[in-house]
């Protein structure tokens, strides 16, 4: 099945195959898309859908160095490059609409932008800085229900700029410990106002930015990510967290949005996601389901035919084989990945990956 046609509202994929979204840190002009990036996801545009990098709604979520944001002009003309290269290879892409929150550091940000987060407590750990090396992230700021309130703005204004820019619709990052799974986590997320407190507060924020983006540009573009088990940028289980998902789920199948994808992070070492949870999640959402996390053909193959998912997601293997799919295909040996280019400005390790008979 990994290479059959999928036929979803507003969409049509030519195989079930995902890239999923990886942070590369190539926006190195004004956190703005370029050439090199067009190339780089125009290399990849036989995956049946590609879901780009973390890319922040607003100032304020630009908390690593690099990353692309989608709030002004010139993010709209610089992911024009990247949406018209892979839409003349016959593909799709979404863009995932992240804000950091306070997985920040100031440095990182631009003039103006602060760092904001549910609660002033600052994010364990250190970031990357590309003037001050490694440092532990930025204190935040608590925000109010204004900040708030422009925060959900901003995400439903950053996916109109998607539609401009040729997205075939946008992912909310509500994973990885970022801004709407700050908001999310009980480990984070110790408000006591309406917004925090108990499932309802928790998930309030995440539904009310996927709310305003199902109004900004309808339900049949929106999708988000969820990592309910996930340890990342201090969050982790908490005793609730499978009854909360699965209200939060129930909400999103109500709004009828286009998918849930969930990340399983136990691959890295992270705790599983229960198989239970998963079936229950998946029973939950009548949409599209994708699953993300250490998959191989062979596995993606078993959980698609056992209808756990609709689309499988692959990273790691995307980033070294732009051609991941002919080579799934073909059972073909993989590129290696090179782990120190991740992250580094240029082509190296980027878009110099060889395709087969290269």
């Amino acid at each position: 099945m990994l290479f059959n046609t999928l036929a979803a509202p507003s969409l049509e994929l030519r195989n079930r195959i995902v890239m999923a979204p990886m942070t590369r840190s190539r926006a190195v002009e004004g956190n703005t898309p370029n050439a090199l990036m067009a190339e780089y996801y125009g290399q990849r545009a036989t995956a049946g859908l590609i879901i780009s990098e973390g890319t922040s709604p607003s100032p304020n979520g630009l908390g690593y160095a690099r990353i692309p944001g989608l709030f002004n002009e010139a993010h709209v003309q610089g992911w024009k490059l990247v949406t018209d290269a892979v839409h003349a290879k016959g593909g799709k892409i979404f863009v995932q609409l992240m804000h950091t929150g306070r997985v920040s550091h100031v440095a990182n940000l631009p003039a103006g932008a602060e760092v904001l987060a549910p609660m002033a407590e600052v994010c364990p750990g250190e970031m990357h800085t590309d003037t001050q090396g490694m440092q532990p992230h930025s204190a935040p700021r608590a925000m109010t229900e204004d900040d708030i309130a422009h925060a959900v703005a901003e995400y439903a204004r950053s996916a109109q700029l998607a539609i401009e820019a040729g997205f075939d619709g946008v992912e909310l990052h509500a994973a990885n410990g970022y801004l709407i799974e700050q908001f999310l986590n009980a480990h984070v997320n110790q408000r006591t106002d309406a917004y925090g407190g108990s499932i309802k507060g928790r998930n309030r924020f995440a539904l009310e930015v996927v709310r305003a983006t199902v109004a900004a540009i309808g339900a049949n573009r929106v999708g988000i990510r969820v990592s309910p088990c996930g340890v990342f940028n201090g969050t982790g289980a908490y005793p609730d967290v499978e009854a909360q998902y699965l209200a939060f789920t129930e909400e999103l199948a109500q709004l009828g949005i286009l998918y849930v994808h969930l990340l399983d992070h136990s691959a890295l070492g992270a705790p599983p996601v229960p198989a239970e949870l998963k079936f229950r999640l998946r029973v939950a959402f009548h949409g599209v389901f994708i699953l993300a996390g250490g998959f191989d053909r062979a596995s993606a193959e078993s959980a698609l035919n056992a209808g756990h998912a609709n689309l499988i997601a692959f990273a790691r293997p995307f980033i070294a084989n732009p051609d991941l799919v002919e080579r799934m295909q073909s059972k073909a040996r993989l590129n290696p990945v090179d782990m120190a280019t991740f992250y580094t400005p240029g082509p190296k390790g980027y878009t110099d990956y060889p395709a087969l008979g290269a």
